[in-house]
């Protein structure tokens, strides 16, 4: 009665969203469930093995343990008399199912996942043990998916002296035994995690061994899902998959890191010659350190050259040419001085250059070495630029240089370096920190010969790693060393004069250029609706600047020097403040709004959150600052509440057509979806925290947490 009542509520759920026939499952009985004992009876302390067979109508599936993507995984809750213990569930190899470039791991038709009990030495011959098992699944096919389910299942096995099998059920277990990965096969698999990625390397010296194709690895533990794109190759030894690690799970939920891998590798081809199992298991396979092999001289000497010409190369690039115009405008105004002295502030702009490229690249050798080890991060040339912060450091430091060289306002007369007290120095010590200023713009551009190069040395051993990027550092360095160790080249240059002022503003544009570049960099890492915020703080910054370059001059009076001085120091905190990165965990997540995405999620017994909004509009984006502070943020996650953004800053039809529905003509518009309810709740155009909480709580119930 009870399950009959399950399948009448489910049905009538589903009945407004799904008119057709063939997306209700429960109507045709698609999902049939039985507990199968392997035995007739169990002595004590023996072991028995059940069937949990399970079977949907062609076109439906369920998903493995771990499903690949957004899906319920495949769950069992047990109920045992007191002594039984579970010991191991046999999972049959998944099928591969591909919907949008994701890899789904599913089973079809009808499977049946074998578990080992034990029997306790206790048990007493002459009773019968009622063992229980609840699975839990969810069904699925091109059109949607239905709510999760459930079926409570239970088999009873007398308890004799001996252990007898049921020749009866010997087919139905033999095929399930065939559907299950091998575990031995003529394969070596060694496993290596490389920064953010796994590489599962197989070899073997067998004959058995078959040629292997479209190989993918399925991860049980979820270290990998199927929205990571796998890589398979044929190696010397054999073959490789990397796949990048997953740090979410396909249903949002952290990936715990571990120490090994666990999963299967799926093969059309197969494992063995001659058996049709195309799954292959490990469990819990740790990982190996790899190895790096030394580069023989005729290759480290073409990794050396490729380096060194891309370093030449790096100074013909955006990032580093301002810094070269203002070096040469350095050694135009040197042109008169003593010759070792030019010679002594081109060694020490390329000290400059070495000591920076060494600190780096020092930085990455201890990222790349944890990284073979499995415990560092993904690392790669340009690795700094990963981090918002050095980012925003860098975009400043551009952005405040510019503003200098433009004329808003003087931090010293000298323009031979950059970088604020350090590269406005005149001195070697100026020199020597534009080198420095040099490589920290230098490193994230890329050029011709540098990527081969650069991804050639990051598998090299230490000493020629740091080699490697040694000869990068002395081709960015090279042309200054020719200027100063070749000083009639500096002769040739133009006298400085009045030409000089007209070519530091010219120079501002590509250092502007440059901090565009950068800002586009970090709101790219920082979110689109930041953007805002960033550009306020860059104008905040450039008023406090231009007030520091027009009041605190020589000739005002100490009252307005004081007071461009406070302003200029207010400005330059509000502006560094507004640019901030924000903490993206206590930010709500939005996702893109679709009405079927809406009435899904509705059916699905999931209250929605939709905000029509768009870049434009003012008022959208003061509603963002306003009413979705981190508490409100977490009572969206504790009510279970999806947030959909649809964005109205192009023109979208579907949009406009749902405003029309929700009788509203300008945004923004923000409506809650209440399963159960026919009509949305609109909310008022201006937005509060205190009134999305009771908006919230006055018209949701918080969802009750689903067993495990």
């Amino acid at each position: 009665m009870k399950h009959l009542l399950t399948s009448l509520l489910i049905l009538f759920a589903f009945n407004a969203s799904a008119q057709d026939e063939d997306f209700n499952p429960f109507a045709k009985e698609i999902v049939p469930a039985q507990l199968i004992s392997e035995a007739k009876s169990v002595a004590p302390g023996s072991t028995v093995t059940l069937a949990i067979q399970l079977e949907h109508e062609d076109g439906w599936h369920a998903y493995y343990k771990n499903p690949g993507g957004p899906g319920l995984p495949l769950k069992f809750d047990w109920e045992l008399p007191e002594g039984f213990e579970l010991k191991k569930l046999h999972w049959p190899t998944p099928h591969l199912y591909d919907s949008s470039g994701t890899q789904f791991y599913v089973y079809e038709g009808s499977y049946a996942i074998l578990a080992d009990i034990s029997v306790p030495d206790s048990a007493k011959p002459g009773t019968t043990a009622e063992l229980k098992v609840t699975p839990h699944w969810q069904l699925c096919n091109d059109k949607g998916c239905l709510p999760p389910n459930s079926l409570d299942l239970s088999v009873n096995i007398p308890v004799t002296n001996e252990t007898q099998i049921d020749d009866i059920q010997k087919s139905l277990f033999n095929a399930a035994q065939k559907s299950i990965p091998l575990t031995n096969s003529p394969w070596v698999i060694k496993v290596f995690k490389q920064g953010g990625t796994f590489i599962i390397d197989l070899s073997s010296s067998d004959s058995s061994a078959p040629e292997l194709k479209d190989v993918v690895f399925m991860s049980s533990d979820n270290q990998t899902n199927g929205t990571n794109p796998q890589k398979f190759e044929k190696t010397d030894t054999g073959y490789q998959i990397s796949i990048p690690a997953a740090k979410t799970t396909g249903n949002g939920d952290e990936v715990e890191k571990r120490d090994h891998l666990s999963g299967i590798l799926h093969s059309k081809s197969g494992w063995i010659k001659g058996d049709t199992r195309k799954g292959l298991e490990f469990s819990e396979l740790a990982f190996d350190k790899k190895p790096l092999e030394s580069a023989s001289f005729g290759t480290l000497l073409g990794i050396i050259g490729g380096m060194l010409l891309g370093g030449l190369i790096l100074n013909l690039m955006p990032c580093v040419f301002p810094v070269i115009g203002l070096k040469i405008m350095g050694f135009a105004q040197q042109a008169g001085e003593d010759k070792k002295k030019v010679m002594l502030h081109g060694v020490a702009f390329a000290v400059g250059v070495l000591t920076s490229f060494w600190v780096l690249a020092g930085f990455l050798l201890s990222l790349r070495n944890k990284a073979l080890e499995g415990a560092g991060d993904e690392v790669g040339w340009g690795y700094q630029l990963q981090n918002p912060y050095v980012v925003l450091t860098i975009l400043l430091l551009m952005f405040i240089l510019a503003l200098n060289m433009f004329g808003v306002f003087e931090i010293g007369t000298s323009a031979t370096g950059v970088g604020g007290k350090l590269q406005s120095k005149q001195g070697l010590q100026g020199s020597f920190f534009s080198g420095v200023l040099a490589t920290v713009v230098a490193t994230p551009c890329s050029a011709p010969f540098l990527g081969a190069a650069i991804g050639a040395a990051f598998i090299l051993p230490n000493v020629q790693f740091m080699l490697a990027f040694t000869a990068m550092a002395l081709g960015l360095a090279l042309p200054y060393l020719v200027l100063s160790v070749f000083p009639h080249l500096v002769e040739k240059l133009p006298r400085p004069g009045p030409w000089m002022e007209s070519f530091k503003q010219a120079m501002s544009f590509l250092l502007f250029a440059t901090a565009g570049y950068l800002l586009w960099v970090y709101v790219a890492q920082t979110g689109l609706d930041f953007m805002l915020d960033s550009i306020i703080g860059l104008s905040l910054i450039a008023t406090a600047l231009w007030i520091y370059g027009r009041w605190n001059l020589p000739h005002r009076s100490k009252k307005a020097k004081t007071i461009a001085k406070v302003l200029t120091v207010a400005g330059l905190l509000g502006g560094i403040l507004m640019l901030i990165p924000p903490d993206k965990s206590k930010q709500l997540q939005w996702e893109k709004w679709s009405a079927v995405k809406v009435e899904e999620l509705n059916d699905a017994g999931t209250p929605v959150y939709v905000d029509f909004t768009a870049t434009w509009c003012a008022t959208c984006q003061v509603n963002k600052k306003n009413a979705y502070p981190p508490e409100i943020v977490e009572l969206f996650k504790e009510y279970g509440v999806v947030a959909l953004k649809g964005d109205k800053t192009n023109p979208n039809p579907e949009i406009e057509k749902k405003l029309q529905e929700l009788g509203r003509t300008a945004i923004p518009v923000n409506v809650l979806y209440v399963p159960g309810k026919d009509e949305p709740i609109i909310t008022p155009e201006i937005l509060t925290a205190d009134y999305i909480r009771e908006l919230i709580t006055s018209n949701l119930e918080k969802p009750v947490k689903e067993k495990n």
